[in-house]
């Protein structure tokens, strides 16, 4: 049997009464169970990462602040990440850009996934968020989940469930994860 691998799971949303805590939750649940990694959950409220304000660019490598350090060693010590991301006005939001702009280099040939949600399943946020992926040089798996939400979660806050509210995601969010699995324990040829 393999080694255990870390995946975090990045929530791409800091916004208050935010619903992305649950589904990564959910998410990293279904991930250890099918996989057996350990699933960590990364929520960018907790990393204060200030615009611009390294005064080299991150291609660069030089950081000087201590957050984005900081931020480098997480990321770095990750065998794979899933980006968990609401779509706002067919876009993703500006927190998740910036963390992913802090760095570079620790982007590279790592093994990732996206899993966006919203009223239309997030496809447009998941779309865009490819070609910042792409730039960095992320090893994208090919299904990218999207979750559509019901308009009574979205503008009332009503209460779900996503083990049975979202059960229509499932095979997309296992598939998705099996990819990200197969990138970080790759078979070898014999």
């Amino acid at each position: 049997m393999a080694s255990q691998k870390t995946v975090l799971l990045i929530m791409g949303s800091t916004r208050a009464g935010r619903i992305c805590p649950r589904i990564a939750q959910w998410v990293a649940q279904i991930g250890r169970a099918q996989t057996g990694h350990a699933f960590e959950i990364v929520d960018l409220a907790d990393w204060p990462l200030p615009m611009d304000d390294e005064p080299g660019i991150p291609a660069m490598g030089n950081y000087v602040q201590p957050h984005t350090q900081a931020w480098s060693a997480k990321i770095r010590s990750a065998d794979a990440v899933i980006f968990v991301t609401p779509q706002y006005n067919w876009g993703y939001p500006a927190v998740l850009k910036n963390a992913v702009d802090h760095l570079y280099h620790e982007w590279r040939d790592k093994p990732a996934m996206i899993l966006s949600y919203g009223g239309h399943g997030g496809g447009k946020c998941a779309d865009q968020f490819r070609q910042v992926a792409g730039a960095v040089h992320m090893k994208l798996v090919p299904t990218s989940p999207g979750i559509t939400l019901p308009e009574g979660v979205i503008r009332q806050g009503a209460p779900f469930d996503p083990a049975s509210d979202f059960q229509q995601s499932l095979p997309s969010i296992r598939a998705a994860l099996g990819e990200l699995a197969a990138q970080i324990n790759p078979v070898s040829a014999s």
